[in-house]
């Protein structure tokens, strides 16, 4: 049994990664639907999106976590990330969607490392392969992929999905000093996650792309994003956490009875 500690700990994951609002808080940020900005999107915006896309998960990872290093568990420096988010957001709202393949390496950088920060202070090995990709799983979790329904679009629905891939990418890394992005397990696992993480990017551009919205807008944009994923990333390593103390099956068990 969790101790009532462990339990109130699940339910906070649960409520963090059952109810991603990305869409919703940018809309109150624009004072209009996300929808409505679809028209605001120029031809091919979503090949650049997608391109973008793959090639910012594709770089960030090594990047964001060269300069950290397995220590004692501390509090992750949240504030401070999103903070640099929103600097490097503020491009985005100053030169919209053209700015979007220069900044939006950028920013996922910043929230890979806050993310990795945080799988820290959950008690991960940020040097072990499983945690690294797991760091990079967590952009799957911010939206579903175009062919989701609701039923497929839950945490451990996503993460099931994932599982085989993010296996085989596992293992090529543990296997190899140095890895290649290029290497089929790994642009797999990336292809994946960037199914998904393009709809919170696509949302994140069309808000950029309003031409009132300006470099504050999208300062303040890109700390929704950033604050979406810190969300997603807490709940994500809360509960790998608690499966490392009480094994998978229960937890999931758990999870789904709150």
């Amino acid at each position: 049994m969790m101790t009532s500690d462990d339990l109130a700990d699940l339910r906070q994951a649960k409520n963090l990664l059952e109810n991603p609002s990305l869409a919703a808080r940018i809309s109150n940020v624009i004072g209009a639907p996300i929808e409505k900005g679809l028209s605001m999107l120029p031809d091919g915006a979503n090949e650049i999106i997608i391109t973008t896309t793959r090639k910012a998960l594709g770089t960030a990872l090594d990047f964001a976590i060269s300069t950290m290093d397995d220590g004692p568990q501390q509090r992750s420096s949240d504030w401070l990330h999103k903070t640099f988010a929103g600097v490097s957001g503020a491009a985005g709202g100053a030169f919209g969607l053209p700015a979007l393949a220069i900044e939006l390496p950028v920013s996922t950088t910043i929230i890979l490392r806050s993310i990795a920060d945080i799988a820290r202070s959950e008690g991960e090995s940020i040097r072990s392969p499983e945690t690294r990709l797991a760091c990079l799983e967590v952009f799957a979790l911010g939206g579903p992929a175009s062919n989701d329904d609701a039923v497929e679009s839950g945490y451990f629905a996503v993460r099931a999905a994932l599982a085989k891939s993010l296996s085989d990418a596992v293992e090529y890394m543990a296997s190899r000093s140095v890895t290649q992005n290029t290497a089929p397990p790994l642009v797999s696992f990336i292809t994946q996650v960037a199914a998904r993480f393009g709809i919170p990017v696509t949302e994140k551009a069309i808000a950029q792309a309003l031409p009132a919205l300006g470099a504050a807008g999208g300062a303040l944009v890109n700390t929704l994003f950033a604050d979406h994923f810190q969300n997603m990333s807490r709940g994500h390593f809360t509960v790998r956490r608690l499966e490392r103390a009480y094994g998978p099956v229960l937890v999931k068990q758990v999870y789904h009875s709150l």
